[in-house]
């Protein structure tokens, strides 16, 4: 039988990580529980009514924040509000694959867009690895606001 995947990443501000997130990936905030999103409503809007209504004080409404595939296919992000800052390098990172099947020059260069647009958004480069045939195609490596490794490959 086969499972399933989350990823979960503990967070200092969960709402505004998951937003960073989002935006990389594609990805999206489900709505709350029982809530009926239509077009042009914005999830986190629904997300801080529910929380009101349903009695959560202010101070735990950003405990934790979700994201999903729109199209189904890559894993649920779950962000979850923990007190401590990050203090050493991630043992399991994030690879972003933003230039499946280019080579060369051209993987690079868009590798390098790629990291542009992210660092907009909040993020840090840190390394830019070089081709080197066979074994590695060339990669980026970034952090994102709080922190965490990822790499654009």
């Amino acid at each position: 039988m086969s499972r399933t995947v989350q990823v979960t990443f503990d967070a200092l501000d969960p709402r505004t990580l998951s937003t960073f997130w989002r935006d990389a990936l594609g990805y999206v905030h489900p709505p709350p529980p029982g809530v009926e999103l239509v077009e042009g409503d914005e999830p986190l809007a629904a997300w801080d009514a529910f929380l009101q209504a349903t009695g959560v004080p202010v101070e735990r409404r950003n405990a934790a924040s979700a994201l999903e595939d729109p199209e189904g296919r890559g894993p649920r992000i779950f962000f979850q509000q923990v007190p401590e800052e990050k203090a050493a390098k991630n043992r399991v990172h994030l690879d972003l694959r933003v230039a499946p099947g280019l080579q060369g020059e051209e993987r690079m260069a868009a590798l390098e867009a790629e990291c542009e647009r992210l660092v907009s958004l909040g993020a840090t480069r840190q390394r830019r690895f070089e081709p080197d045939p066979p074994m590695s195609m060339g990669f980026i490596v970034m952090l994102d606001p709080e922190g965490n490794e990822f790499c654009l490959d």
